[in-house]
């Protein structure tokens, strides 16, 4: 289980930094806490490059979804300079029942955040960066419009990297997402989560179909765009609904799928329902294989942006394979 404290940064009083970062989930029940399987040990952070990642995104004033969501894998990610920009502020107005990023009622939007953001990344000379951002039902276009700025901005700066956006469901939101596929990100991404019969208890806020849609739209509106999704799982669901998400999948042309083991951000969040093994997750990954699929990351500790620049590179050559196989 990922140790993080369920509580929101405060300085000003036991009080204020004693309070709840998920108020929404205060009654309920304490869930077990699972013993981790060897297989998901990993090592503590602290290299010096990783410490030198961290002073660039205090410096630009940045949130990092590798440390508002307990990402296992922040050690080994920051210490190669790989730190997903969390942008839209630290607070979402969901409250799904497998994530630890705070919920509340968010501020306004920084208008410095996208200069900053592309600032950090030169600063990092990354080759390749993930966007990705809070749910901001409050906006009138979800924050839209802030994703394009963030990648204008990226583009101007350091226009040989590779932009890769995790966006949210736009849900209610009418067609806003055009504006982010507009401004030509390299990969929209958006993560399904799990399988349908888990929705209304894991992701409450959201529509399994429409965000199958939403990614469909995407690809039919920009073909060139390459599209991801993953899933979690040890959530409770079965094998069958799995295969039947990565068909789903496919029949909206989506080419990159990502499958990695949940893990519960503290006892007040949903429970793991199992530890999947290595095994079985090889199992998932041949058979996404055998669907379709360009490229597939299936492991334990799979998250959405990990080795996100090194999955490019597989993504872009896979796409090329497939194109002078078809040309024969």
């Amino acid at each position: 289980m990922v140790t993080v404290l369920d509580t929101t940064k405060g300085n000003k009083g036991a009080d204020e930094a004693r309070a709840l970062r998920h108020p929404e989930k205060r009654n309920n029940p304490d869930t077990p806490v699972l013993r981790k399987p060897e297989w998901l040990r990993v090592k503590a952070p602290g290299s010096a490059i990783y410490q030198e990642t961290r002073k660039t995104v205090r410096d630009n004033n940045l949130v990092t979804v590798c440390e508002e969501a307990g990402c296992p894998n922040i050690g080994e990610c920051w210490s190669k300079k790989h730190a997903t920009m969390m942008i839209m502020g630290d607070t979402c107005t969901r409250a799904c029942a497998f994530c630890n990023v705070k919920t509340g009622v968010p501020s306004a939007l920084d208008s410095e955040e996208p200069q900053n953001v592309a600032s950090a990344v030169a600063t990092l000379s990354l080759k390749h960066v993930v966007i990705t951002s809070v749910d901001r039902d409050d906006l009138a276009d979800g924050g839209a419009g802030h994703f394009a700025a963030v990648i204008k901005a990226i583009r101007k700066e350091t226009p040989q990297t590779t932009i890769e956006v995790l966006t949210p469901d736009f849900l209610r939101k009418d067609n806003v997402w055009e504006r982010v596929v507009d401004a030509k990100p390299d990969v929209f991404n958006h993560n399904l989560e799990t399988v349908p019969s888990l929705y209304l208890n894991v992701r409450p806020g959201a529509r399994y179909y429409h965000s199958l849609r939403l990614l469909e739209q995407v690809k039919t509106r920009d073909p060139n765009l390459f599209t991801k999704s993953g899933i979690m799982v040890g959530l409770g669901e079965e094998r069958e609904e799995v295969l039947q998400v990565m068909d789903d999948m496919r029949s909206a042309g989506i080419d990159f799928l990502t499958i990695g083991q949940y893990l519960q951000p503290t006892r007040k969040h949903h429970a793991i329902d199992r530890f999947v093994t290595p095994e079985e997750f090889e199992s998932y990954e041949r058979m996404a294989y055998s669907k379709g699929f360009l490229l597939v990351s299936s492991s334990p500790l799979t998250r959405s942006s990990y080795h996100a620049d090194d999955d490019f590179a597989r993504l872009r050559k896979a796409r090329q394979d497939l194109l002078a196989s078809q040309s024969k």
